[in-house]
């Protein structure tokens, strides 16, 4: 199977503060992404799943890459 590289653009609530995100990962399927997005998040800032709101999934080509990380894999 095919990985295909997804932007992801969301929200979440950090004590009393909004927080914005913009992050970019590598997967099989789109499904993927929400639970990926739902575990890095919640073991790095210990917050629950309706603390997080993912506003926006799209497919991105290797071209449109800004992570430096996932760039340097590709």
């Amino acid at each position: 199977m095919e990985t295909k590289i997804y932007r992801i653009k969301g929200k979440f609530v950090l004590g009393s503060e909004v927080q914005v995100f913009t992050k970019e990962y590598k997967a099989i399927k789109e499904e993927d992404i929400y639970e990926k997005i739902y575990s890095v998040f919640g073991s790095k800032h210990g917050i629950k799943r309706n603390q997080i709101k993912i506003e926006s999934i799209e497919e991105i080509t290797a071209d449109e890459v800004e992570d430096p990380i996932l760039k340097a894999i590709i």
